[in-house]
């Protein structure tokens, strides 16, 4: 027998706390395990609150891969959109992308494609996002007088880089990645950033890091 449906004003939890907790379920145990009922449980709440806010469990998928979508891909173009006088400090800036807590989620970005070997379609949102996001990177490399073929591939090898770089899971204090940040950008970019903008740099890169 079903749940009875929840009478108005049942509140007690959140469609933000649905995706939250489904969210931590796909990152750490994978989206098999992202099930209505599992769900209530955690949040040790009646099933049937779910239908508040999802029709069924691929409406609740379906905004999982949204968020994903505006978190990963969002931060990543809004980035490399962000405002600078050179290509070193436009470099710098995406580099920020990938720090604090509001940035790019590398471990939710590789739930989802491990989710993608196990559907067509969400196999398509995620080239589609690799897509938009090379092309984000071209761009900035075209602002600084890059043609498009040069600069759509020192976009692809900085993403395939950062990509690569989560995906053998590397383990670097802030210290040593702060070394290395200059010789980053001159890879990349074939110049070294000034100490002003490696300054500014470090100084908000500290500030997310809470130190």
């Amino acid at each position: 027998m079903s749940d009875p449906a929840p009478r108005a004003g049942n509140t007690k939890v959140t469609r933000d706390d649905w995706l939250a907790v489904a969210k931590d379920m796909l990152v750490n145990e994978g989206v098999e395990q992202v099930k209505i009922l599992t769900l209530a449980e955690r949040l040790e709440v009646s099933r049937s609150s779910f239908y508040w806010y999802f029709r069924d469990r691929e409406h609740l998928l379906d905004d999982l891969l949204n968020e994903w979508s505006e978190t990963n891909t969002g931060v990543f173009q809004r980035h490399c959109a962000l405002p600078s006088t050179t290509l070193t400090e436009a470099i710098l800036n995406l580099f920020l992308c990938f720090v604090g807590p509001d940035g790019f989620n590398h471990r939710l970005d590789f739930a989802v494609r491990e989710w993608a070997r196990r559907s067509n379609e969400v196999a398509r949102v995620v080239a589609e996002a690799d897509a938009q996001r090379i092309l984000a990177i071209a761009r900035l490399y075209k602002r600084f007088g890059h043609g498009p073929k040069r600069a759509d591939i020192r976009a692809r090898i900085l993403y395939y880089m950062q990509i690569g770089y989560y995906a053998l899971d590397l383990d670097e204090t802030l210290e040593e990645r702060l070394t290395r940040v200059p010789d980053w950008v001159e890879g990349f970019t074939g110049l070294m950033p000034s100490e002003a903008e490696l300054a500014a740099f470090t100084k908000t890169l500290r500030a997310t890091q809470g130190g």
